[in-house]
This record gives C-alpha cells, structure tokens and sequence, in this order.
C-alpha cells in the first residue's frame, strides 16, 4: 500500500464483507423470529442459550482475527507463501479446539447455567438450544479461517456468496425443524440450534471448494497440510490470544449482561432478546467497516507505510457513521414494523419500543467507537487492545448492575450502559493511537 486507500477502494473491501455478515446474522435474526411465533420463554432461553454459544465461538474468531492480522502484515510485505502456512496451522489449532470445547460444553454447561438462570422452564429450553447448536462449532471455526484469509488478502467477495448459501439453508431448516414441516417432528427451540449447526457445516464445505477452485490462489500455498510446527502456532497465538481473551471477556460481558436482565423477569428478557436481534443487524455496516480498517492499517504497517494508519482509520471512521446514520433515520418511523418481525404480541411490541429508540443513539457511538478500536487491534499491539477492552468492561458491567439491580429500572434504561461501554472504550482508542508506541510493534 504506497497511498491512502480511496473511497471506492474501502467500499469494493468493506460492502462484500457488510453483506456477508447481513447473510450471516440472517440466522439470529431467523431464530428470533421463529421462536417469537413460538413462545416469550423460548424467546429469552435463545437469547442466553445464543449468547453462551457466542461466547464460545468469540474464542475462535479471536484466533481468526490475530491470523487475519497476521496475514495481512504477510500480504503487504508480499510474502505470500508464508499466507498458506498461517492458515493451514490455523486450522489446525481451531478445528481441535471446537472438538475440545464441544465435548466440554455438552457435559459442562448444564451444571454452569443451572446457577445462573432463575427461571427453571428458560433453563430447560436454553439446553435443550444448547445441546444441538454446539455441533456446529467446528464448521464455524473453519469458516472464521476462511475469512480471515479472504479479508487479509482484500479478496472479500466470496465471504458473501459463502454467507449467502450460509443464510439461506438455515432459513430452510429452521422453519422445517422448529415448526415440524415436511413431515419431520416439531422441535421447537432444539430445531434452531440444529438448523444452524447444519448450515454452518454446508458453509465450511463450500468455502473448501471455492478455495479449491481457484488457480489464481496458488502463491498462497493454501491448503497443503504440512507437519504441525509450534512455531508457527505459538507465532499466531501471540498475536491472537490476546484477541480471543479480549473477544471472550467482552462478549462474556454481554452475557452477563443478559444475565442481569433475567433478574428483572421473562418479559424484560424477551425484550432484550428483540432488542439483541435487532442491535446485531444494525451494527453490520460498522463491522464491516472496522474489519475493513483493521485489515488495510495491517496491511500499511507491513508496506512501511505507518503514517497512513491514522488517516486510514479517520477515512474509514467517516464512512461507517454516515451509513449507520442513515440506518438510523430510516429505522426510527419503522420501530413497529421492524419489532413485529420478532413477535407478533402487540404487547410485547409496545413494551419493546422504548429500548429500540435508545438502541438508535447507541448505534452511532458504535458506529464512531468499533473503526477506531478495530484500528488499535489493526497495529497488531493485541495486548493493548485487551487491557482497554478490559478497563472498559469494569465501567460497563457497574453501570448495567447499578441500573437494573439496585435502582430497578425498566429494561430501556438498562440499556442506557451501552453507551458507557463505547464513550469509556472511545477514548481509550483514541488516546492511544494518538500518543501510544504502535509504530514499532514487529510481527
């Protein structure tokens, strides 16, 4: 990279990746419209019951996002065999990390989330999710490696062909398994997890042989399977388990959070679960913005080019608050319409508005916040970007405790932490990309 990227070039990276991830967060978005058809109890156990799993899989695209850095800085110094070499033993070390997760969490989690739910028919139905969903670990973890491979290289257009066939199966299988068509049983909340867990594993597939495919792929050197080195392992992990523990601790958060909510009853848990569905549909076009960010500052840091890192993240960070803007002024006359895709209680809906509308005010700190951070990670200083997700947390968890359990506040409010949460974290970010030492970090 010899120049800042222009404004086309970051859109042909970022708009393959915003629909990939729209494909993709079809399938929360599916679960929680279907089971809110279903039942309000079915409705917050997928909540708690998707979130664990998440937690879990934050691990593993913590692993993809370090190897994703890593491969960046490889692409930009033009060492592309090095590229296949990272992946391949990303691979490695992910695949055997879902199997021993998976074997854990089906004997582990019932136990652990016994203590932690209050209400005994949302436990029963958040296992009963739980039991099938963990099957599709592995495949997920595939998939995170594919794309990390695909976004370091700038090559972001079959992540979404890749989320589209994802997205699609699991609209297929779970309304046939969760209302029992085409003669099979009715499975409720357990056909959810199973139907996701079948289409990540089509998913997996299907990236294997687009890779495959491709002969223009083959500087790469991908795919070739080599003897396992620890060096290139412990090389990854250096850069990545800093970002897994940083995932694991944030999303962990949030799931804690969720665990607050519960302390307020079933309907404010419904409610955040809508609230859940609808917040990780807006945030797409951020996301695919920050990956975008993270991935060209490495790529600038790896062509000696370190003094187009802040320009980079400024462009980006442009970009990604004006198109969620414009989400937001469209969402807001839509709340109802946009809410009864969840559920069709018009109770629920009425009570779901307030926490929508302060959701809209959240959407742009995330927007600003998630491109600036991504850009701390993006320096490869993964420690940095654990200690300032670390610090932040404390701030996020006090507040959403102190709102919900000590002051009783409605579910709305509650929701207020959020904000907390990104103007703690955003300045955090900015200070350091302005006054740290990432100029030097080496990898």
């Amino acid at each position: 990279m010899e120049k800042l990227p222009s404004n086309k070039y970051i859109w042909e990276i970022s708009y393959p990746i915003i629909l990939g991830m729209l494909a993709q967060n079809v399938i929360n978005v599916t679960d929680t419209a279907f089971l809110g058809r279903v039942g309000e109890v079915e409705l917050g156990a997928s909540a708690i019951g998707g979130l664990f799993y998440v937690v879990i899989f934050m691990l593993g695209l913590g692993f993809g996002t370090g190897a994703q850095i890593l491969m960046a800085r490889r692409n930009g110094e033009k060492n592309y065999a090095e590229i296949g070499s990272i992946m391949d033993h990303s691979l490695y070390f992910l695949v055997g990390l879902a199997v021993f997760i998976s074997v854990v969490t089906q004997f582990a989690a019932p136990a652990i989330l016994k203590h932690m739910i209050s209400s005994a028919p949302v436990y029963e139905k958040t296992i009963a999710f739980l039991h099938f969903r963990i099957l599709g670990l592995a495949f997920a973890f595939i998939i995170v490696i594919f794309r990390s491979f695909y976004v370091a290289i700038t090559r972001t257009l079959w992540i979404t062909l890749n989320a589209v066939i994802l997205a699609s199966v699991n609209i297929v299988l779970a309304y046939i398994m969760i209302f029992g068509k085409l003669g099979l049983p009715r499975m409720g909340i357990a056909g959810a997890g199973l139907a996701s867990s079948i289409a990540e594993m089509v998913a997996a597939i299907v990236f294997v042989v687009i890779t495959f495919r491709h002969n223009d792929l083959k500087p790469y050197c991908l795919l070739k399977f080599p003897r396992p080195r620890l060096k290139i392992i412990r090389m990854t992990f250096n850069i990545s388990g800093f970002v897994m523990l940083q995932f694991f601790i944030s999303l962990g958060s949030w799931f804690i959070f969720f665990l607050i909510v519960e302390k307020l009853g079933e309907r404010s848990l419904a409610i955040s679960n809508i609230i859940r569905a609808a917040y990780t549909m807006f945030m797409i076009p951020a996301i695919g913005f920050s990956i975008s960010a993270n991935s060209l500052v490495s790529n600038a840091i790896g062509a000696g080019k370190p003094d187009l890192v802040i320009p980079i993240v400024r462009k980006i960070t442009r970009f990604s608050v004006l198109v969620t803007l414009g989400i937001v002024m469209i969402s807001i006359p839509l709340a109802r319409p946009i809410i009864r895709v969840f559920t069709a209680n018009p109770d629920l809906v009425n009570n779901t508005l307030a926490s929508f509308y302060v959701l809209m005010g959240v959407m742009i700190f995330f927007s600003l916040v998630n491109v600036i951070f991504n850009g701390v990670s993006g320096t490869a200083n993964t420690q940095m970007a654990l200690l300032l997700e670390a610090i932040t947390l404390v701030f996020y968890l006090a507040t959403a405790y102190v709102l919900a359990v000590h002051l009783r506040l409605p579910v709305a409010l509650v929701w207020l932490s959020e904000l907390a949460y990104f103007i703690v974290l955003g300045i955090l970010s900015v200070c350091y990309l302005k006054f740290g030492n990432w100029r030097d970090k080496k990898i």
